[in-house]
């Protein structure tokens, strides 16, 4: 159980490492912030054994506390919808099959993304990776995080390497330097990425301290995941403009998701606040075709048209492109990679000419 005085007026609620100690994990915890509906509280329990329930205090604190459709609520708190799902895979991008070492995913002969860990300061609903969040098979020993390292540096040809997760920005300063460290130290190595959500879901984590660890291993470029207006919080400019101060290129990578930012206006007001923040609207991405969140995908036909509404109506900069991941790679949803649609399959080409058909009905 949670401490009850743990709200935005506990001197201590700034303090990131107290909000881990005070995450959300039960229907109890979670009616502190708001009043759970039926549907909420009966997917808690149901859903305990599958996919971990954890949300931070100051996410929670985002919530509308008396509106269940609630944009940040449907990203965090489980629905019953979860467990009707028949298309859903436990790996749709077949990441296990491209794992040179334990947690490494190589895709492309230039880069990778390294899964540090399998933790994150919230779970959200559609992650892509709920297979490993939370699971003790998927931890990372500081021995296994070197024999990472190690392969990289084995591999003269990866010149990017992407530190994802679950969430790096988990790991302590001084966990985090090492990592960075010996990964820097590989001659080959050009660019170090980070893909972290914490920037949205526990701002407080973007230390000064953080950055200025940060700043010793430039080139530094981070990829944070905002996906709704109300998550743009003063808290979360004031991480991004710290991470912009200290050098860091700050991007954002978006998911497509029906009912909370399915619509042009929505996506609109999203991406030209990201800009206003100096955060560039990188990737949208359709969701994916990933056990329990066919509640979430939205036929890829629709959200062509959101961007489409864009074009022409806001910056260059804040349109991002939209893309569907595979395991071929990430296919961008327009001329010449997509090729059409096939019943309830959409038809994509990869960069290096291979043919994937997504199930995406209409």
């Amino acid at each position: 159980m949670t401490d009850p005085s743990f709200t935005p007026q506990h001197p201590g609620w700034t303090d990131w490492s107290e909000q881990m100690r005070q995450r959300i994990r039960s229907a109890e915890d979670l009616a502190r912030f708001v009043e759970p509906c039926e549907d909420e509280r009966l997917a808690v329990k149901a859903l305990a054994d599958r996919f971990r329930f954890v949300i931070t205090p100051y996410y929670a604190s985002l919530m509308d506390p008396e509106d269940p459709g609630c944009p940040i609520r449907k990203q965090v708190v489980p629905r019953m919808a979860e467990l009707d799902d028949p298309a859903g895979l436990a790996d749709p991008l077949d990441e296990v099959a491209h794992s040179p070492v334990k947690n490494v995913v190589r895709v492309y002969r230039d880069r990778i993304a390294f899964c540090v860990n399998n933790e994150c300061a919230l779970y959200c609903r559609y992650c892509l990776r709920k297979r490993m969040v939370g699971d003790d098979d998927w931890t990372m020993k500081k021995r296994e995080l070197q024999q990472g390292v190690d392969w990289i540096r084995r591999t003269p040809e990866i010149r990017d390497v992407l530190l994802t997760g679950g969430d790096p920005l988990v790991f302590s300063d001084d966990r985090l330097e090492w990592l960075i460290g010996e990964i820097r130290s590989v001659p080959h190595v050009e660019i170090i990425r980070l893909g972290t959500r914490l920037p949205v879901t526990l701002p407080f984590r973007v230390t000064d301290d953080l950055c200025k660890m940060l700043e010793q291993f430039h080139p530094i470029w981070l990829n944070t995941h905002f996906n709704h207006p109300k998550e743009l919080t003063p808290e979360a400019a004031e991480a991004c403009d710290r991470l912009t101060r200290a050098g860091i290129p700050v991007g954002n990578q978006t998911v497509l998701l029906a009912g909370i930012n399915d619509d042009a206006e929505t996506m609109k007001r999203l991406c030209e606040g990201l800009v206003r923040m100096r955060v560039r609207p990188y990737y949208v991405y359709q969701a994916q075709l990933l056990e329990g969140t066919g509640h979430f995908r939205v036929p890829i036909e629709r959200g062509i048209e959101i961007f489409r509404a864009l074009r022409g109506r806001t910056s260059g900069y804040a349109i991002p492109q939209y893309v569907l991941d595979t395991p071929y790679g990430k296919v961008p949803l327009d001329y010449p990679y997509l090729r059409g649609r096939e019943g309830d399959q959409i038809v994509v080409e990869s960069f290096d000419g291979r043919i994937w058909r997504e199930k995406n009905p209409l």
